[in-house]
């Protein structure tokens, strides 16, 4: 192995366990997309926004480029019974070919929503886009978007708004090529000064 890429795995690693999601768009000559990233990080919730950082182009970064365009994405999580097809979405294709077909998922259209949702994932999220941030530091680009709706099944949301993602089956990542599954510790009240942390659970 090459040295820089062992320091690539290294610095992709450490930082520990991430979200890993799907992004569903379309372009604006109908072609559907579908790509893996690992990069995706919640920044508020009134309103609800997320975040996903492109790494530079050149290459060609078809998603980026249907999000720019449209102005319309979604998200949609990664489950164990699809993660080898998730991570195949990594592949370079090219642009007129479509990784829903290459890799074998389906592409979801729903109340009239330009981009496509990933059928097999049990939590999806519609994405309107709000801001591009360019970041000089390493030519990266910060996509920030709102959710404006969310599809998830009843029984993975309790009383309280939490969801239960290992209900959903939703696995976890490390670095660029590592999956988990997940096993809850607790649910914790919330933290004061003057009050014992009590179980939620």
């Amino acid at each position: 192995m090459l040295e820089s890429r062992k320091i690539a795995h290294l610095i992709n690693s450490i930082g520990g366990f991430k979200s890993v999601s799907l992004i569903g768009t379309k372009s604006h000559s109908r072609n559907t997309n579908v790509s893996i990233f690992s990069s995706v990080f919640h920044i508020g919730a009134n309103p609800a926004l997320i975040d996903v950082i492109f790494r530079p182009s050149p290459p060609q970064r078809d998603t980026l480029s249907n999000i720019l365009e449209s102005g319309f994405y979604t998200l949609n999580h990664i489950n164990e019974s699809i993660y080898k097809k998730a991570h195949q979405t990594s592949a370079r294709y090219d642009a007129a070919v479509s990784e829903f077909d290459a890799v074998s998922l389906t592409p979801e259209f729903k109340n009239g929503f330009q981009a496509p949702f990933v059928q097999e994932s049990l939590i999806q999220m519609r994405i309107e886009l709000k801001e591009k941030i360019d970041i000089s530091i390493n030519n990266t680009t910060m996509i920030i978007g709102e959710i404006v709706q969310i599809y998830i099944p009843e029984d993975c949301v309790s009383p309280d708004g939490f969801v239960d993602l290992e209900k959903a089956n939703t696995i976890t990542c490390s670095g660029l090529d590592s999956y988990h599954k997940t096993i809850q510790l607790a649910r914790l009240s919330y933290a004061k000064p003057d009050k014992e942390i009590t179980s939620l659970l």
